[in-house]
């Protein structure tokens, strides 16, 4: 039985400001559950899951007992319209010291915890060592960004930080993607640098711009007005990137 103190911690943990006052996020689904206790089972701080849920073995690790709620509690607290069998309360991970070498993906004010959810699993896809953003963009753990994330939490570095001070610092070349720069099938791929996103209806600022060293495109043949940050984002790691 879930108690009222309970289910009250657990939905604070859907804003920014309760997870940052908790230390805590929460994760759903299966798949998650599965990451998480696999490579950070340290960080599970409590298991709630219904009797459709059955919890992998692993030999020799000890996680907290699994707490068991009805169908109707676990919808209560969960942030997906179809709910899962399982939910859990991770500890927020300590921030570690960001990169200086290989390649970043920068996000100015990307709003859509979706998008960036994506963008993290992009990086993760494309061996990316880190995603920052700059102030106005979701939160890192945002249950959206989480469940987009799709476990790219696990392996990438995170930063949130003033984005004009870091690539004013940085020694990479900086790439931005925008609607009036180089073809990129025209630019050779490189082994490090940053790239950066702009905002969904925006686009990237003249303020972070003028840190640009090369501005990037990708060809129109249709009519659409732009791309969806993310898709974008995919479509510019894959030529730009260099293996």
């Amino acid at each position: 039985m879930l108690t009222k103190a309970q289910g009250k911690y657990i939905r604070s943990l859907s804003t920014t400001e309760g997870r940052r006052e908790a230390g805590a996020f929460v994760i759903e689904g299966p798949k998650l559950m599965a990451e998480w206790l696999e490579n950070a089972p340290d960080s599970v701080l409590a298991i709630y899951a219904t009797n459709r849920w059955e919890m992998p073995r692993y030999a020799g690790r000890k996680f907290p007992e699994i707490q068991q709620l009805r169908e109707s509690e676990l919808a209560g607290l969960s942030q997906l319209r179809t709910p899962p069998a399982v939910l859990a309360v991770c500890r927020l991970p300590v921030p570690e010291p960001l990169l200086k070498t290989g390649w970043t993906l920068a996000c100015e004010a990307l709003q859509d915890p979706g998008n960036l959810g994506t963008i993290l699993r992009i990086a993760d896809w494309y061996g990316v060592g880190q995603v920052v953003c700059g102030e106005g963009s979701a939160d890192f753990y945002n249950p959206k960004v989480v469940q987009a994330g799709m476990g790219a939490h696990l392996r990438i570095r995170t930063g949130c930080l003033p984005l004009a001070d870091f690539l004013k610092e940085s020694p990479l070349p900086v790439f931005a993607a925008t609607l009036s720069g180089k073809n990129i099938y025209q630019t050779a791929p490189q082994h490090a640098g940053i790239l950066l996103i702009g905002n969904e209806s925006k686009g990237l600022s003249e303020a972070i711009l003028q840190h640009a060293t090369h501005q990037v495109m990708i060809p129109r043949r249709g009519g659409a007005e732009s791309l969806n940050a993310a898709v974008a984002t995919g479509i510019l790691c894959d030529r730009l990137l260099a293996f």
